[in-house]
Parts: C-alpha cells; structure tokens; sequence
C-alpha cells in the first residue's frame, strides 16, 4: 500500500488557510475528469495567461513593493521561520521575486524599473477583467464543479483580496470585481473550515513540522533562479543588450548589511 502524501505548506492568515499561492492551488486542486477537449484547452491557455499577465504584479505587491514588504510580507513570513531564516530568507525571497520580474518582462523598452512596474500593474488589472467576465455569474468557470482552473485562479486571487496591505493598487482593483470576490468567499466557506486565528485544519503543529522542509525548497529555487539570470546574460546567442540601471530594493539592502555585519 502507498504511503499517504504529505503537503507542506505555509500557515493561514487574513481568515485564509494559507497566504502562499502554490500552497492554495494544490490544497484546492481537483482533477478535470469532466471537462471537454475544449475546456482543458481553455484551462492550459487561462493558467498560462495567470502566470504571464497576473504573477508578476503579486510578486511585486507582495516581495517588492517597500511598504508592503516591510510591514505585512516579512514580518509575516520571518515570524514563521525558525532563527537564522528568518533573518536570511524573507530578503532572498524578494531578491528572487525581483530577479523573475525582471527576467519575464524587462525587455526592451522597458530598462527602468518604474516602468515595468507600470506595465506590470496594467497587465494585470487586464488580466482580472478577463476572469471576471469569463467568470461571468457562474459559479465556476466550467459550471457546477470546480476544476484545475479553479483552484489556480483561486490561488492567486484569494491572499491578493485578503491580506491587508497599506499600499493596494491591484487590490483595489480586484475589489471592485464583485463576483471574483464571491468567488474566493465561496470557496473558503465552502471548502476550508478556518479558526478565528486563521489556522488550516492541520493546525500550526503540521505546519511547523514541515516548515524545513519548504524552506529548503524555496532556498534552491532562490539559487535557481540566480542561476538562470548568470546564463542568460552569459550566453553567446542571446544578442547584448543594456541592462537595467536599478536601485536596490530595501530587501536586497537590508540583505547587503547583514553580509557586511556577518564576521
């Protein structure tokens, strides 16, 4: 017999019972046995725009965004790690949301960074009326039944629309498309039961337990991501180009003075 599987994810907050998107996606996955030939085709086509137009946007809400990150992202995530992580991974986190920002959408012309953020955030306000419409007054995208697209729209949208930013530019946004927000509202009544304090049901014990385990894996997609930037600016077929002139953002800096401050 098949040992059981295991998720590791991070905990619940803002009534959500994890504020990790991949964590939501995979906790309310379902399989697509009813869907048509058409229909899966529209999911792969929805899930590639969600993570070209929409991903970048939260990523920079979330790890790039200074206020966002210094008041409600890092201490939320540093608060669930054990010491040194906390002191060490909320900044490569950011470091490597920033890295796949630019990676995916500083292209020509877009050098500076003001202005990807100014494309980013277009796109995905785009992004959120297209679902919106799709989603129309159904319940689900393909009707009665939730599917992979569900749980993948659902993933991105639910910690955006209930984690409490100060600053909310897509938030806002999203906010005023009511039936994606009945949307999210219904799938945590529906198929979460949350504490008060936010807790998933495999309570905080579960998740502590496995909390080494995750940031192994986010500290090797960190590397990876490095990785991938060192080879694309070192290959011989991609033609030369500028790069960008940046500032650093306040996790890269903060990062900076702990490596000068480590003996």
């Amino acid at each position: 017999m098949a040992a059981p599987l295991e998720l590791s994810c991070w905990g619940g907050g803002w009534g959500l019972p994890s504020v990790h998107s991949d964590s939501l996606v995979v906790m309310k996955y379902n399989a697509d046995y009813e869907l048509s030939a058409k229909q899966g085709a529209d999911t792969l086509a929805y899930i590639a725009l969600l993570e070209e137009k929409l991903l970048p946007a939260v990523l920079h809400t979330f790890w790039v965004e200074s206020d966002n990150y210094f008041t409600v992202t890092k201490p939320w995530f540093a608060s669930r790690m054990p010491f040194p992580l906390s002191l060490i991974l909320p900044g490569r986190m950011s470091k490597g949301a920033l890295n796949r920002i630019l990676l995916t959408r500083g292209e020509p012309p877009l050098y500076h960074l003001r202005e990807v953020e100014a494309q980013i955030y277009r796109d995905a306000k785009e992004c959120l009326n297209l679902l919106s419409n799709r989603l129309g007054t159904s319940q689900f995208f393909f009707g009665d039944m939730p599917s992979t697209l569900d749980a993948y729209v659902f993933g991105f949208l639910a910690p955006l629309y209930k984690v409490r930013f100060p600053k909310v530019q897509l938030q806002e946004h999203l906010k005023q498309l009511s039936n994606l927000c009945r949307f999210c509202d219904d799938i945590l009544n529906s198929y979460f039961r949350v504490s008060l304090g936010g807790i998933s049901p495999a309570g905080q014990e579960t998740v502590d337990a496995n909390l080494q385990k995750l940031t192994q894996l986010v500290n090797k997609e960190s590397n990876l991501i490095e990785k991938m930037d060192d080879n694309l600016r070192q290959s011989p077929q991609l033609p030369p180009r500028k790069l960008p002139t940046l500032k650093l953002t306040p996790a890269e800096e903060e990062s900076n003075s702990l490596q000068r401050l480590s003996p």
